[in-house]
C-alpha cells in the first residue's frame, strides 16, 4: 500500500514520470530487500539492445523530416491526387500523414509537420478551424500505428516480440483507420460545402510529382531495408536518419549545414527524455515480475472466471483512463509490465495485443486533459483547447470504433505478419 500511495502521491504533485517510476520502483525493491546491484545489472542488460538503439534514430528522422522540406513535398504531391474533390484538403492529409508515418515513427512529429502546412492552407479555402484541426491531430496518430512506429519498437522491446512482426501487424489497422477518417472527411465536406481546387496543369502534376520522389523513397528505405532481408529495424533507423539528412540537404536545400548540430541536438533530447523513462519503467517491471504481482492478479482475475474479451475491455478501460493523464511511453512503460506476464494465462496473441495498445495510446493522444496533439494543433491553430477537442471529437470516435474492431478480430493484426514471416 505504501508503494501504491507514493506512486499516486508523486503524480497527483506533478513530478516527472521517470522520478514516479524510479523512485517508487527502488522504494518497493529496498522494501523487500533486493540487492540495488542487481536491478542494475538489470537494467544494463536490458538496455543492452540493438533493437532499442533504433529509438534515437527515428527520433533523428523525424526531426529532420520535420524541418527539411520533406513534409512540404509530400503534401504537394499529393495534393495533385485527390486535391480536387470536394474536401480535398482533408483527403491530402490523410494520405500526406500516412506517408509521413510510414518514415518517421512518432505521431508528435507527423502532427506538427502536417499541421504547419495544412491547417493554414484549410482555413484559407474556409474550412472550419476546428474541422481542420481535428483532421490533423486524427491523421497524426497514424504515425505510431503504420510502421516504422517508436511505440511499436519500444513495445517489441519490453515484450521481448519480433519488432518487424509488429510493423507487419499495424499496416492493415493503419490502412482501416486511414479509410475510416477520409470517408469521414467526404462525408462533413459535403455537409458543410467545403470548395473545391481547380485542376492543376499537367505540368504542375509531373513537377510536383518528381519533386516528391526522393521524399517518396524514404519508406522503401526503411521497410524495404527490413522486410527485403538487407538490414535490421537499427540498421533501417540509422539509414532513415542519414537519409533524412542527406535529402533535406541536398535535395530541398530546406537547412544548411550550421542547422545540422542543433537539430542533432533536438533530437539527442528527445530521445534521452524517452531512454531515461526506458530506464526506470525497466527497475518497476523488474519489481513487478520479482513481487508476484502480476502473477497474483492474473490469478483473482481468473478466480472471476473472466474470458479473454472481459479481459480485453478491462485493460482497454485502464489504458484509456490512464491516457488522459499520462503520455504514450509512460503509459507504456507503466502497464505492461503488469499486464504482458498475464497474456498466456488468457490465451492472447501478444502481436495482436500490442496493435490493441497501440490504438489505445492513438487515443491518449487525442484525450484531454494531457493529449499531445491537441496542444500542438492548439498552438498551430491559436483555437482554444475546447475548439480543438470539439473538432477531435468525431475521429476520435473513429478510433474507439477501430479499437472495437481490431480487438474482435485478432485476424485484421495477424494476417499479414503470418503471411509473409510464418
Amino acid at each position: 500500500m505504501g508503494g501504491i500511495a507514493m506512486f499516486g502521491g508523486m503524480l497527483v504533485l506533478g513530478f516527472p514520470i521517470y522520478l514516479v517510476l524510479g523512485v517508487t520502483a527502488f522504494f518497493l525493491l529496498a522494501m523487500t530487500g533486493t540487492p540495488m546491484v542487481s536491478v542494475a545489472q538489470k537494467i544494463v542488460d536490458e538496455l543492452n539492445s540493438q533493437t532499442l538503439l533504433a529509438v534515437p534514430f527515428f527520433v533523428a528522422a523525424a526531426v529532420f523530416m520535420e524541418r527539411g522540406g520533406i513534409a512540404s513535398a509530400l503534401i504537394e504531391a499529393t495534393s495533385t491526387w485527390v486535391g480536387r474533390v470536394r474536401g480535398g484538403l482533408g483527403i491530402v492529409c490523410v494520405l500526406a500523414c500516412s506517408i509521413f508515418a510510414a518514415m518517421c515513427g512518432s505521431s508528435v512529429a507527423t502532427a506538427m509537420a502536417m499541421g504547419t502546412i495544412l491547417v493554414p492552407s484549410m482555413m484559407m479555402l474556409n474550412y472550419d478551424r476546428h474541422f481542420a484541426a481535428g483532421v490533423v491531430g486524427a491523421s497524426g496518430t497514424l504515425g505510431i500505428l503504420i510502421p516504422p512506429s517508436l511505440a511499436m519498437v519500444v513495445y517489441g522491446v519490453l515484450a521481448d516480440e519480433s519488432v518487424p512482426r509488429l510493423f507487419l501487424a499495424g499496416i492493415v489497422p493503419g490502412i482501416l483507420q486511414a479509410a475510416l477518417i477520409g470517408a469521414w472527411v467526404l462525408y462533413y465536406s459535403h455537409r458543410r460545402g467545403y470548395p473545391k481546387v481547380e485542376r492543376i496543369p499537367a505540368g504542375d502534376f509531373r513537377r510536383k510529382n518528381l519533386r516528391a520522389l526522393p521524399a517518396f523513397a524514404m519508406p522503401a528505405i526503411v521497410l524495404g531495408g527490413i522486410y527485403g532481408g538487407f538490414t535490421t529495424v537499427t540498421e533501417a533507423a540509422a539509414l532513415s536518419a542519414v537519409a533524412a539528412i542527406a535529402i533535406s540537404m541536398g535535395f530541398y536545400r530546406s537547412i544548411g549545414p550550421s542547422d545540422v548540430l542543433p537539430l542533432l541536438a533536438q533530437a539527442a533530447r528527445n530521445s534521452a527524455a524517452i531512454m531515461i523513462i526506458i530506464v526506470m519503467a525497466l527497475a518497476f517491471g523488474h519489481y513487478v515480475t520479482e513481487s508476484g504481482m502480476a502473477a497474483a492478479v492474473a490469478a483473482r482475475m481468473m478466480e472471476w472466471d473472466l474470458q479473454p474479451w472481459h479481459f480485453l475491455v478491462l485493460v482497454n478501460l485502464l489504458l484509456f483512463l490512464l491516457g488522459m493523464f499520462l503520455e504514450v511511453f509512460s503509459v507504456l512503460l507503466i502497464a505492461l509490465p503488469v499486464l504482458l506476464p498475464m497474456l498466456d494465462t488468457f490465451g492472447i496473441d501478444p502481436i495482436h495485443f500490442g496493435m490493441i495498445i497501440v490504438i489505445n495510446m492513438e487515443l491518449a493522444l487525442l484525450t484531454p486533459p494531457v493529449g499531445l496533439n491537441l496542444f500542438i494543433l492548439s498552438s498551430i491553430t491559436k483555437a482554444p483547447l475546447a475548439e480543438v477537442i470539439r473538432g477531435i471529437t468525431p475521429f476520435a470516435i473513429l478510433l474507439l470504433v477501430l479499437l472495437i474492431v481490431i480487438m474482435a478480430f485478432p485476424q485484421l493484426s495477424l494476417w499479414l505478419p503470418n503471411l509473409l514471416l510464418g
